[in-house]
């Protein structure tokens, strides 16, 4: 698809540029502030599983704005120097500082994707913060009659000061030793990052998510939290003219089509052609349209899947045989970047297309459905036997009886 076009002297969008390009310049703003976007998501749910399981007096609204007060403590780049804590100042063209606050063209680099996992470590410490002040009484009380409202800002004053005092120490530690939070955390997750930018990081991550879903752990919801920060920072490096493979979402644009284990076109077989099992044909058939959205629970544990010795094999085999197809097509050149997160319910061929905005999108994702199916066929023909000859038994013993 091409964004721009050439006329006379001047270069000017074309229709679908002209289309796309709100969406792309508010892809962008979002980019530039993701680790507070994320990062406060994942406090406020986090503060919320606490209020709810433990029933306590922690208000998810204002764990949110304690994070962010925190990350915007941890922002400023300082050295300890001559004797004293200095703001970092750098008036290079790569790299500008200035008042400890380093900016690209992006806007401030901390807050954009560079901080990711910076924001959700100090989401999870913001929580666990509040909670231990909370539920040791640390906290302003009001009377009853003093609304709600103007109750929870007060409660959350000693909170509030406890994380702000034990980031900032935490920082001026690692910046008297001459790093920060931020180049501490960007140590281990970089490599995870790297990892997840492999062929065979690819593969591990589709391997671990099916291997605990067979012993029946929702290890999607598990390892997504651990790839998900590197996806969103590959999907804005995309943007930027970067070349990832793993970004935004590619496992249900073109990996897992149909649901954990990339189920859909068997499925389809099993509503329309499985011509032995009635519990196969059956299954097929309640998961014939939930497949075609992603969504295949009703595969997994009607057959079953899970704990099936039988269908281990395509289980995991077939959607690590779509990974290296798309990754392959995009190693080639082929696959276009994906530059856009499409919702994960997205029907087979769409999310390809809306990821890559390109009719070679929805191709590839049609190749990789085709892939899984081969994988899964004849396993399946054989445990369609099986569970006839099962049922024919059971039949039979019933008649008997």
């Amino acid at each position: 698809m091409k964004l721009f076009k050439r006329s006379s002297r001047r270069v000017r969008l074309t229709r679908e540029g002209e289309y796309l390009l709100p969406y792309a310049q508010r892809l962008l703003a979002d980019s530039r502030q993701l680790s507070l976007i994320f990062g406060g998501q994942f406090t406020y749910s986090y503060a919320k599983i606490y209020q709810q399981e433990e029933k306590i007096n922690i208000v998810p609204l204002n764990a949110l704005f304690m994070m962010l007060m925190a990350m915007f403590i941890t922002v400023p780049e300082m050295v300890y120097k001559n004797g004293s804590i200095q703001f970092v100042q750098s008036l290079k063209a790569d790299n500008i500082i200035g008042g400890g606050i380093q900016v690209s063209a992006s806007g401030v680099t901390r807050i954009g994707t560079t901080g990711l996992f910076t924001a959700i470590v100090i989401g999870w410490a913001t929580v666990q913060i509040y909670r231990f002040t909370i539920k040791h009484n640390w906290q302003i009380k009001m009377p009853d009659v003093v609304p709600a409202g103007v109750s929870n800002s007060f409660s959350s004053l000693i909170p509030g000061f406890c994380v702000a005092f034990v980031v900032a120490t935490i920082n001026l530690i690692l910046v008297l030793m001459g790093t920060d939070i931020f180049k501490v955390m960007y140590v281990p997750f970089s490599f995870v990052g790297n990892i997840a930018g492999t062929w065979w990081g690819v593969l591990l991550i589709v391997f671990f998510i099916h291997f605990l879903w067979w012993f029946g752990i929702h290890s999607s919801n598990i390892m997504s939290s651990f790839y998900t920060p590197i996806a969103l920072a590959n999907l804005a490096a995309n943007v930027k003219g970067a070349h990832n493979f793993f970004a935004g979402d590619p496992m249900n644009a073109f990996i897992i089509l149909g649901g954990s284990g990339s189920t859909l076109l068997i499925a389809w077989w099993m509503a329309g052609r499985a011509k032995k099992s009635t519990q196969l044909r059956e299954i097929g058939k309640v998961e014939a349209v939930p497949a075609l959205f992603n969504i295949n629970e009703p595969f997994l544990f009607g057959l079953p899947v899970v704990y099936n010795l039988n269908l281990f094999v395509p289980f995991i085999g077939a959607p690590m045989s779509s990974a290296i197809v798309a990754y392959i097509f995009h190693a080639i050149g082929f696959m276009p970047d994906i530059k856009v997160q499409q919702p994960w319910p997205t029907p087979i061929g769409l999310g390809g297309y809306l990821a890559t905005l390109s009719w070679r999108g929805t191709v590839i994702a049609i190749v990789c459905a085709i892939v899984a199916f081969l994988i899964w066929y004849p396993f399946m023909k054989r445990f369609d036997l099986k569970t006839y000859k099962k049922e024919q038994e059971e039949a039979k013993q019933n008649a008997n009886a």
